[in-house]
């Protein structure tokens, strides 16, 4: 019986994942937001353009990724902008096209993906800031 209950549970399952699948794929973000957003990113992409550090500097959030090793902008530009933020990443960044999407604790992001890179926007009290760098899943 335990294994009739099992089997129903994943068809059901697997009847209804396509359509969050869909969800999270469609969601769009509310007018005002989007044009906040849009606003944050060509700052960003200018900064990334000219490879302003500083100004990017001023975009992010810190302590990055809440790691105290990457609370001031010396420990940023040297732990994440030199490695990261390579020529190649910063052209791809011009030309990604951000996703939207709320998260659990219902917070606004715009993800960007550039080859396995993930880069994540998001919105704050004081506006929108870069959040977050993580693996394309």
């Amino acid at each position: 019986m335990k294994r009739w209950s099992a089997l129903v549970l994943a068809a059901a399952l697997l009847y209804v994942a396509p359509a969050f699948a869909q969800k999270a794929k469609d969601a769009v973000a509310p007018p005002a937001v989007q044009k906040e957003f849009d606003s944050f990113i060509a700052k960003f992409r200018t900064a990334l353009k000219a490879n302003d550090v500083a100004a990017v500097i001023s975009m992010t959030q810190l302590p990055f990724m809440k790691d105290a090793n990457v609370s001031d902008a010396a420990q940023f530009r040297d732990r994440v902008y030199k490695p990261e933020f390579t020529a190649k990443s910063r052209a791809c960044l011009q030309r990604s096209k951000a996703v939207y999407d709320r998260d659990g604790a219902n917070n606004e992001n715009f993800f960007m993906f550039c080859g396995e890179q993930m880069f994540t926007f998001t919105r704050t009290p004081t506006g929108f800031l870069f959040t977050e760098i993580g693996v394309k899943d």
